[in-house]
């Protein structure tokens, strides 16, 4: 039950189970969440039902700052990160200045430390945003969310704040031509009295004809790490996560398992 948020705009290092030493870029606030989901397993929590003051976010010159900082920093301690993560609390690409600060990152990343990659984590809802999805296609690691090949399962799952359409996200995962990353969360469970599976036959083959039109350039498969805000969800058992990993190889699609 207890989730946490990240209290720094740039924080870490930190081991990611999937990226290597990972510097962690927080473009929402740093005391709630912003997100145009609102997922029953975040490890942030549930978006706040109210606000008693709008939400304030990091300006572009201020990460930049924050980022350059801490680059010195770690090249002086002869540790480089690895890749360079927007992540933190929330869905990054709502920042108004997303597609400028990856342009500024990027400038940082060849100035400090060129072998690291760019990574975004991202719920795929801002990709019909030409600037976002523009931004995206220059960083390393453009790693989109799809939960599931089934849309009810989505909206039990990841409950989007807009007019989801799992049609219309596949289409637009689609126009990266393959500079994309599929990350799905594996969970069962619980919620509200409902069950929580996305691992049922359904759901699996229907994924996997999705991933079959979107051709990504691999595969993220992973399941719950940190507690969530309901303690009704539990863990897929890695050996399951394994044999998922097997039928999307069989498509000829490379995927990485994080137990």
């Amino acid at each position: 039950m207890s989730t946490f948020l990240f209290d720094k705009i740039i924080f870490g290092p930190v081991r990611s189970r999937r990226l290597g030493v990972s510097l962690g870029i927080n473009l929402l606030p740093v005391d709630s969440k912003v997100c145009s989901f609102d997922c029953i397993y975040c490890e942030c929590g549930l978006n706040p039902d109210k606000r008693e003051k709008k939400a304030e976010l990091p300006g572009r010159k201020k990460v930049a700052e924050d980022l350059e900082l801490k680059l010195k920093e770690m090249n002086e301690d002869g540790m480089p990160p690895d890749v360079i993560t927007f992540a933190g609390n929330g869905e990054p690409t709502l920042h108004p200045e997303f597609s400028r600060i990856i342009d500024d990152t990027l400038f940082l990343r060849n100035e400090y430390c060129p072998e690291a990659r760019i990574a975004v984590l991202s719920n795929a809802s801002r990709i019909s945003n030409d600037k976002v999805f523009n931004a995206l296609l220059k960083v390393d690691d453009n790693i989109q969310k799809l939960d599931s090949g089934i849309e009810e399962t989505i909206l039990l799952l990841d409950r989007p704040n807009y007019n989801f359409s799992l049609r219309q996200t596949v289409e637009e995962l689609k126009r990266f031509k393959g500079k994309v990353i599929i990350q799905t969360m594996f969970v069962r469970g619980e919620f509200n009295g409902v069950v929580v599976d996305n691992t049922t036959e359904k759901d699996i083959t229907t994924w996997l004809e999705l991933l079959k039109e979107i051709k990504p350039q691999s595969v993220m498969i992973y399941t719950i790490e940190r507690d969530t805000p309901f303690d009704t969800l539990y863990k897929v058992p890695v050996d399951e996560l394994y044999e998922i990993a097997r039928r999307v190889e069989a498509i000829g699609l490379t995927t990485q398992v994080s137990g």
